[in-house]
């Protein structure tokens, strides 16, 4: 009896690893690279203690969550471009079951609507500066972008205040990025909202930094939702004062622990479904009613959208949440405005934008964008003009033998008329007088023509010879006696 039982135990154990070696886990299936940047050893301004403590703890936190951990302290703008250069390798080389993360901790700024971030050898004298000496966002994101890749997640904790004097007229934070715009398969997320600056902590790590180190540990937790409590917990900490952003492309499920099956996710599981059922102001009205100010707050503030800020600022005009959220409300029109503007890239959204934010930080940048498009419309009308008129050229002789006849409408309306005026205005070289000539009497040798009747033969045949003898003389040239004859005597 126990030796069935025994080859039965021993059965069903080799089953189960059979089976945990033919099925693979999750892990083994998706391939996860990072790459960890922190800024903190500026060259020309002080410091960022937190940067490379920030860097530290997110280097550990992906770690272990399986991910092949790349760090980079500390970069020149060379070394940047070169490190981003070799990440995306390393991506490429590793196929298109891959999650890709770049976390970024340190200084960024916008210049004319594009964001940058810094590296430490940094030192600008002069907002033209910046893309000579930066190291623009929308290349590490499109360098990205274009490789096979399940997933691209970038965490940036770049929003700290502007410490370069000579960047005075720079707008605040840095400009939406809108990952739909985009290929899709990306995340990303800023430690605070478009145009406003992100506190860099009193403790060891940001605010920002410290919540992700908190909640992205907690197992099988979508990574929407993830950020959503992420940002909850870096208002509650920071007083309203600062409120993460995120912005979502995503197509496949993603948890920094526990199960991530790398499949579609479900209708209504990330943020593209989220974002297809956007609630109008009148559904948060309804939503919030009856819920207590901090509840309703919450709600809101995990939600982050400017619907769900105007029906709590409405229906909670009293709660002392409100006078900050109707600066956040502000401050997300002011930049969903920007970036339109932006993105239009013409003098009337530009225009637009003034007509309604004249007095913001991006006031200066928007006159400037707007000197430099009516530049470059006013000179459209001028390289216009320099353009010759088309010509037909299946119309045109190549050669005198093969020039076609004059058309009914003349094919260039403006020569045309000059042309005719200068043809009807050419008089012949011989005018015919429209006035008939007087009539003059003819010669005394034509009486001998009108002989009178019954002449006899001898003087019939002179009359005939001597008419046909004048007609043929005189009218040679004229054809007889008519004013062909007048002008071979030269009366003209």
């Amino acid at each position: 009896m126990r030796r069935p039982l025994l080859c039965n135990l021993i059965v069903a154990s080799s089953l189960l690893a059979l089976s945990q070696l033919v099925t693979p886990t999750d892990a083994a299936a998706e391939a996860r690279l990072a790459l960890v940047i922190g800024q903190s050893a500026y060259r020309t301004v002080p410091e960022l203690p937190n940067a490379a403590n920030d860097a530290k703890g997110m280097a550990e936190l992906l770690g272990n969550a399986g991910f092949n951990v790349t760090t980079a302290p500390n970069l020149s703008q060379n070394e940047m471009r070169q490190t981003i250069s070799d990440f995306a390798g390393k991506v490429s080389a590793s196929g298109a079951d891959t999650v890709a993360l770049v976390f970024y901790a340190g200084h960024g700024l916008q210049i004319d609507g594009e964001n940058y971030l810094v590296p430490v050898d940094l030192d600008p004298k002069r907002e033209a500066d910046i893309p000579l000496q930066g190291v623009r966002l929308n290349d590490l994101l499109n360098t990205l972008g274009a490789l096979p890749t399940r997933a691209r997640i970038f965490m940036l904790d770049a929003c700290r205040n502007n410490p370069f004097p000579a960047l005075s007229g720079a707008g605040h934070g840095l400009a939406i990025v809108d990952t739909k715009a985009g290929a899709p398969g990306s995340f990303i997320s800023y430690s605070t909202s478009p145009g406003a600056e992100a506190e860099d902590g009193s403790g060891a790590d940001s605010p920002y930094t410290t919540a992700a180190l908190t909640v992205a540990k907690q197992p099988n937790i979508p990574i929407e939702e993830v950020f959503k409590r992420i940002r909850i917990s870096v208002a509650q900490s920071t007083d309203g004062r600062q409120i993460p952003w995120e912005s979502s492309s995503l197509t496949t499920d993603f948890k920094f622990f526990g199960d991530s099956s790398g499949q579609p996710a479900a209708p209504g599981a990330n943020s593209m479904a989220l974002a297809s059922t956007t609630r109008s102001v009148a559904d948060w009205r309804k939503d919030l009613q009856g819920k207590d100010a901090k509840v309703a707050y919450d709600l809101v503030i995990a939600d982050d959208t400017v619907e769900a800020y105007q029906a709590y600022v409405e229906l909670y005009a009293q709660a002392s949440y409100t006078p900050r959220l109707r600066t956040v409300l502000e401050r997300r029109r002011q930049m969903l405005a920007w970036d339109r503007a932006v993105a239009i890239n013409t003098r009337a959204s530009f225009e637009a934008y003034l007509a309604n934010w004249d007095n913001s930080d991006l006031a200066a940048t928007a006159r400037r964008l707007l000197l430099r498009v009516q530049n470059r419309n006013y000179s459209l009308p001028v390289a216009a003009a320099a353009v010759p008129a088309p010509i037909a050229v299946a119309l045109a002789p190549t050669c005198p033998c093969t020039a076609p006849s004059t058309p009914a409408t003349p094919i260039n309306p403006i020569v045309a008329p000059v042309i005719k005026k200068r043809v009807d205005d050419t008089p012949p070289k011989r005018k015919v007088v429209d006035t008939p000539p007087k009539p003059r009497r003819p010669p005394p040798d034509e009486v001998v023509e009108r002989a009178p009747p019954g002449p006899s033969p001898e003087a019939v045949g002179v009359g005939i010879g001597l008419g046909i003898g004048l007609g043929m003389g005189m009218g040679g040239h004229g054809g007889g006696m008519g004013r062909g004859g007048d002008y071979n005597r030269g009366r003209y």
